[in-house]
């Protein structure tokens, strides 16, 4: 299928239509007002690649990238692109997008009706003007948000200037922001497909976004909007300083208005055919009174329908409101409230105002950065100061202590970026690169948008404060799944109740040599060494919470990089193949090592370790590891992962064999009993954590697990998403796994369900 209609998507379709496509269809079919179109599908796009042969040819580009060198990140990203946007479509797909964008805006029972007449209805009609829109497959979701790395280009006219601007889409999955982007965010390239969204083109008046939570202040019953004249590029891109409004959600009343000075907008010239910028005369409120309150309606309509805080994105057509797009809003977190000091507020020299776009404080030295040539300035704790920033500056941003630029707003890219990095910016000061000198030493006040001269120290009252509710307690634990050591110390200051999840295979690879290859070449102690200082760093950030450490599970067809690894056997079907504990036990070797590391760091006092067996599918497997691990001297945790339907069916027995807690691994629980491969773009829309069996077989383990005294857990990737919190809870869990970006929403969720619980049981209590 290389092109599906908006009315045939649903937010399941992410792997047809990406994150942006799918939701756009989602809201589509639920009565939004959204603008008509249709997505080139994620699967035209590998078959555009497979049918020239450049699939490959790419993936070896990509292989060894030092992401963090920039000359040879953009010489790749040019390479890849060059090689896509100089190869013809093949001729299916670009069949199938002319006869979809020619009936476009028609209805699509006249078509039906027209038989014959189909080819005279298109030829008298004047072709639209479409926006085209990248929606790449690991964009918008839950847990990440991708936003902005690949392209837009709007008032698109024609069928030529439309299959050229799907291919500048499918070119920019490579670009170098996108690629660095994937590295940083651990997404597999071959796993990330593009889609293009081809959506009737709203010639706005006004337009920008909308935050359904205040990421300002993170207070959940706030709604800000953004506002810029003209077509929102300006707005989401930072072009401008928007107008704001804060809206009260539960009464939609006003509460607070700022108007910014916009001197242009962008608009579409009816004589070139192309955009522009309009001068327009300063000082004018962009929304009226009645617009911002009928955003504030629609607003709350899509976060109830999603159940989640939303940022959309919307365009005003004369009195016609559209949505454009919504997705998830990633970037809550916890925060620090702080109780300062009212004299020091006194002698403080404020330099600079401008929009609190990611709260926190930091002092450094200013580095003045002009354009991407010179990022080279900046070093660790510089505060780094821009005109704006793009994508290509997030390698210098990751060194700064902080960011301050001149212009844009909450969804200007300086603003999303910091808050993913959880670091202190201000935006929109207007004048920051004139009033500011490099080496200036200043402070950063994300929080109050103010920046001050000098080195200031902000005495503060810490406590702990959620992006929702304050404190938002739990009886579930909420705990953290995490691959990288150096990330540790880090999401360890989030509020969580440990680790549920910790991989090998992220050390293991970064070590760079296959753990066969150190059990043949007699070098059990380099693999060894390996795992403990890797893992130590994370037992070290969690001292006092557990930290459960998954066994290795080697797949055939994924570690052949690796020195050592073209050893690997080639197996029809890898997922099904010799991996997991049926591995490690054929080369025990490999677990022994595994094991002798975890016991390295007991002796060190690691006590907060748990260990857990992976993809098991009979008692005898449990049976014999826990046979080694007693043997190695191992008093910790000991656990199953509950990946395979035979898992399932077999629990009673596990817990009978003496186990300490077992974590569902969905991924593959979900492939397995549904009898769909979860690579397999084909059939990937089937895939789902939530069938009735799936949400079954878990809540047969919860029951069994509860009683027989044995902890239950997640750590498959559904743990982060709100719908399957919701379930787990409701069947009695004990902790979730989840990415940390989705940390505070999941607890949230968690928090509101049990109190549902409470109250439903209270009231029981009370009837009866």
């Amino acid at each position: 299928m290389n092109v599906i209609w908006f009315s045939e998507l649903n937010k399941e379709s992410i792997d047809v239509a990406g994150g942006k496509g799918a939701s756009l269809g989602e809201m589509y079919n639920s009565g939004f007002p959204i603008p008509p179109g249709f997505a080139v599908t994620a699967q035209a796009f590998k078959s555009f690649l497979e049918k020239n042969n450049i699939k490959e040819k790419i993936f070896g580009l990509l292989k060894d990238l030092n992401v963090d060198n920039n000359s040879e990140l953009q010489n790749v990203s040019k390479q890849i692109r060059d090689l896509v946007l100089g190869i013809e479509m093949p001729a299916d797909i670009r069949n199938d997008i002319i006869e979809a964008y020619e009936t476009l805006n028609v209805d699509k029972k006249l078509f039906e009706k027209a038989g014959k007449a189909l080819d005279i209805i298109k030829a008298g009609r004047d072709p639209p003007y479409v926006a085209v829109r990248s929606s790449a497959t690991a964009e918008d979701l839950p847990d990440a948000s991708f936003a902005g790395q690949q392209e837009t280009f709007l008032n698109v006219k024609g069928n030529n200037h439309l299959l050229e601007s799907v291919k500048h889409c499918w070119a920019s999955l490579y670009t170098a922001r996108a690629i660095y982007y994937r590295v940083k965010n651990n997404f597999p390239h071959e796993k990330v497909l593009i889609s293009v969204i081809v959506q009737k083109q709203i010639q706005s008046d006004k337009a920008g976004v909308i935050f359904s939570v205040n990421p300002v202040n993170n207070n959940e019953n706030e709604i800000l909007i953004e506002a810029g004249f003209g077509m929102g590029e300006a707005v989401v891109s930072g072009s401008i300083t928007p107008d704001s409004y804060v809206l009260d959600k539960n009464s939609l009343k006003i509460k607070e208005k700022k108007l910014n000075k916009q001197e242009w907008m962008i608009v579409l010239d009816p004589n070139t055919k192309k955009n522009f910028k309009k001068t327009i005369e300063p000082g004018k409120q962009v929304l009226n009174d009645y617009e911002i309150k009928k955003l504030g309606e629609l607003t709350k309509k899509i976060e109830d329908h999603y159940k989640a805080p939303q940022d959309i994105e919307y365009a005003i057509e004369g009195s016609r409101i559209y949505i454009v797009q919504s997705r998830p809003i990633t970037t809550l977190k916890k925060v620090e409230a702080k109780e300062e000091v009212k004299e020091e507020e006194e002698k403080r020299d404020v330099l600079l105002k401008g929009l609190s776009a990611s709260p926190g404080i930091a002092s450094g030295t200013v580095k003045i950065v002009k354009d991407a040539s010179e990022l080279s300035k900046v070093h660790e704790g510089d505060i780094l100061v821009a005109t704006m920033t793009n994508p290509d500056y997030v390698p210098a941003m990751k060194k700064a202590s902080a960011i301050v630029t001149d212009e844009g707003g909450l969804t200007s890219h300086a603003a999303i970026v910091s808050r993913e990095m959880m670091i202190p910016a201000i935006v929109g000061t207007d004048k920051a690169t004139e009033l500011l000198k490099d080496g200036d030493i200043i402070t950063v006040d994300g929080s109050k948008g103010e920046v001050y001269k000098g080195k200031i120290e902000i005495k503060e009252e810490k406590k702990e404060v959620y992006h929702i509710e304050d404190g938002a307690e739990t009886i579930t634990r909420i705990k953290a799944i995490m691959d990288i050591p150096d990330m540790a110390k880090r999401i360890a200051e989030l509020d969580v109740d440990g680790v549920g999840l910790v991989r090998l295979e992220i050390m293991i690879a970064e070590g760079g040599v296959h753990p066969s290859k150190y059990i043949r070449d007699n070098r059990h102690e380099e693999y060894i060494e390996l795992l403990v200082n890797g893992i130590r760093k994370i037992a070290e950030a969690f001292k006092g919470k557990p930290v459960w450490i998954r066994t290795s599970d080697l797949r055939t067809d994924e570690y052949r990089n690796l020195e050592g690894g073209d050893e690997e056997e080639h197996e029809t079907d890898p997922m099904l193949g010799n991996h997991g504990i049926r591995r490690s036990l054929k080369e025990e070797g490999i677990l022994r090592c595994e094991f002798k590391a975890l016991k390295k760091l007991q002796d060190e006092g690691y006590n907060n370790l748990g260990l857990m067996i992976p993809f098991v599918i009979n008692i005898d497997e449990v049976r014999k590891a826990k046979e080694i691990f007693k043997e190695e001297g191992l008093t910790i945790q000991f656990g199953v992962m509950i990946e395979t339907p035979a898992s399932c069916w077999i629990i009673e027995d596990i817990c009978k064999e003496g186990v300490d807690f077992v974590s569902f691994g969905t991924n593959d629980l979900t492939q397995l009993t549904l009898g769909v491969d979860r690579n397999n773009d084909e059939i990937a829309y089937l895939f789902n954590e939530l069938h009735p069996a799936v949400k079954g077989e878990m809540k047969k383990v919860i029951d069994i697990c509860k009683k027989n005294k044995v902890e239950t857990s997640i750590c498959g990737q559904s743990g982060s998403k709100p719908e399957m919190a919701e379930f787990l809870v409701m069947a009695g869990i004990d902790s979730i796994s989840v990415n940390p970006d989705a940390i505070g929403n999941i607890r949230e969720v968690v928090a509101r369900t049990e109190k549902k619980l409470l109250l439903d049981f209270a009231r029981r209590e009370a009837g009866g």
